[in-house]
């Protein structure tokens, strides 16, 4: 019977004296569930990973005030954390794809730091570069946090890296003349190579980029 498989884990758990032991079995039996679970979800698998193992990422334009990084510390010493960080397994630790302020809560507040034993709550998702970027950037729109000038040079990496036009504004949740704009702040001609333009957008490009 489950029940009573379940009321077994619990005692050998509880018998476990070591915080990491019992953080790695834990970590161990939810692994095995989420592998259960009907639906193929990050959520499913939320892993318990101590705070030196996980690194920011170089590309994200997410920036917080310091009232709001207040008001996140506020949240999660009153509530805890309800909701895991995004991070890219790498050979050496784990990079964020999203959740850099929940990241800073736990490693930089010594109450939150002790009450968790140096450990954060992680999902993991497994993508290439390009695709963990455009995960990032449609976490922080949704959020209605980012920056313009990043984010200017996060959409000419992903032309650089072939993305067209389309893709961007589907992928990132931009419309046409958001992305066009971003590419003319970069200062980056080549950026519009790719693009059909209306005679008046060409006039304006030549314009810019001739004087």
């Amino acid at each position: 019977m489950i029940e009573d498989t379940i009321k077994q884990l619990k005692k050998e758990l509880n018998d476990i004296d070591n915080i990491d032991e019992k953080v790695e079995k834990i970590n161990m039996i939810n692994k095995e569930i989420a592998e259960c679970m009907p639906f193929d979800e990050p959520i499913s698998h939320v892993q318990w990973i101590q705070g030196d193992q996980i690194e920011a990422n170089e590309y994200n334009p997410n920036k917080v005030a310091t009232p709001e990084m207040n008001l996140l510390y506020e949240s999660i010493r009153v509530d805890g954390y309800t909701q895991p960080i995004v991070a890219y397994k790498k050979e050496d630790g784990y990079e964020i794809v999203d959740g850099f302020h929940r990241n800073r809560v736990g490693k930089e507040h010594e109450d939150i730091k002790e009450r968790l034993h140096g450990y954060l709550p992680l999902t993991v998702i497994d993508k290439p570069l390009d695709e963990r970027m455009g995960s990032t950037i449609r976490h922080n729109r949704a959020r209605g946090t980012h920056q313009i000038r990043s984010m200017s040079d996060i959409v000419i990496e992903l032309s650089s890296e072939g993305w067209s036009d389309d893709r961007i504004c589907k992928s990132l949740g931009m419309e046409m003349d958001e992305v066009l704009r971003l590419k003319q702040i970069s200062g980056l001609k080549k950026a519009f190579s790719n693009h059909k333009f209306s005679k008046s957008w060409t006039e304006f490009i030549s314009k810019t980029y001739d004087e």
